[in-house]
């Protein structure tokens, strides 16, 4: 099964629940640290590249910038 995020404030949020309810789907409300949650998730997944690096390597980098 597939979830659809969408972003909305909170006047909108109730109509969209109540049709989403009324078209048979499950809703969960995400506060807005929640989201952030997600998304930051998202993004790491993104950028997963599979290598690993050691601990050197990673201070090295942050040293760099």
């Amino acid at each position: 099964m597939d979830a659809l995020l969408i972003k909305t404030d909170l006047d909108t949020n109730k109509p969209m629940i109540a049709l989403a309810k009324k078209l048979g789907a499950i809703v969960h409300v995400v506060k807005e640290n929640q989201y952030e949650d997600i998304l930051l998730g998202n993004a790491m997944d993104k950028a997963k590249t599979g290598h690993l690096v050691t601990r050197n390597e990673v201070f090295a980098a942050l040293k760099a910038k």
